[in-house]
């Protein structure tokens, strides 16, 4: 690609200079008479077509096909809907809870069961991923509503959202900071403001993070659920030495 820039760019100021108006002050309505453009396009044509067929399509699906290997990649789940996006990463087991849109609320916004085990320890947040830096991060991509988009400018990569379907993609982050996550399709009224962070955090901060999350979610699953009846401690009473009842009057009659 840097070669056809550079020959495309020398060739484009020769042309200025050789059919400067000084030189040429009358048109030529004949044009070239040579053969020389039709060699010169053949030329241009063969080449592009060794640079797509041997370099870019091959390396293309090397990119899109050959995946890490999940036991050194941080595995995250991103749900976008209008207009954010929700992270899902699995817990301190490996393994992702169970996920159904009948559990889905605005409490539990990716649908986790509450009743599998394995979602016990799971972590979800809100617009912001933490990820470690130097390491494989394999995303799958969905959506609750209509087609978005998850685009990572600075990593050079991103992918569709779209309903019905679970879409994978990777990267590697390379250097630590924070960079910005942005829906690069139009989804709604509320699109321009669909943007997210993604931290690349050192090891020791990607680990303190996720003990801070893990800590929130454990906190979240003790406290009762919204709306339930608050319960009070009420004072133990002991029973009051009430008196005898005083004994019945005999009966004149009897």
């Amino acid at each position: 690609m840097g070669a056809l820039f550079f020959g495309w760019s020398a060739f484009f100021i020769f042309v200025l200079i050789r059919f400067r108006k000084r030189r040429h002050p009358v048109a030529d309505h004949h044009g070239v008479r040579s053969g020389i453009s039709t060699h010169l396009e053949f030329s241009v044509v063969l080449i592009e077509a060794v640079l797509l067929l041997g370099f870019a399509i091959p390396l293309w699906a090397k990119r899109v096909n050959e995946f890490p290997s999940t036991k050194d990649a941080i595995l995250v789940n991103v749900v976008a809907q209008q207009f954010s996006f929700n992270y899902h990463l699995p817990g301190p087991d490996g393994q992702f809870g169970r996920r159904d849109i009948s559990f889905e609320s605005n409490s539990n916004p990716m649908g986790l069961d509450p009743n599998d085990p394995a979602g016990k320890d799971d972590i979800t947040t809100l617009g912001e991923l933490h990820v470690p830096v130097n390491r494989p991060v394999i995303v799958e991509l969905s959506s609750k509503d209509v087609i978005h988009d998850f685009f990572l400018p600075s990593m050079r990569i991103g992918a569709d959202a779209i309903p019905g379907s679970r879409i994978p993609l990777w990267f590697t982050p390379i250097k630590t900071g924070t960079y910005e996550v942005i829906c690069a399709q139009l989804c709604g009224l509320g699109h321009y403001s669909m943007k997210g962070s993604l931290v690349v955090d050192t090891p020791e901060d990607y680990q303190a993070w996720l003990k801070e999350r893990a800590e929130l979610a454990g906190g979240a699953q003790s406290a009762p659920p919204a709306g339930a009846p608050k319960t009070q401690n009420q004072p133990t009473t002991q029973p009051e030495n009430k008196p005898a009842a005083p004994a019945p009057s005999p009966n004149p009659s009897g």
